[in-house]
């Protein structure tokens, strides 16, 4: 599994609704003890779709800090 990091929650909120769109299963989940960032939440994914979830953020505009493996 990785995690999208967010500055915001509302970038979390559109990203995990695109995700879902495309078929990527993703969960909003609260961001990981040993991670940090300014959002408290953040979006789980799938690690092998790592590449796919950061081009659609990309194109669509919504913005991510990172994504991490967990």
């Amino acid at each position: 599994m990785a995690v999208v990091l967010f500055d915001s929650v509302q970038a979390a909120i559109q990203a995990e609704h695109a995700v879902r769109v495309e078929g990527i299963a993703a969960k909003l989940i609260p961001v990981p003890r040993h991670l940090s960032a300014d959002c408290g939440m953040a979006l789980r994914i799938p690690c092998d779709e790592e590449p796919r979830v950061r081009d659609l953020l990309q194109r669509l505009g919504i913005g991510f800090r990172a994504i991490r493996a967990l």
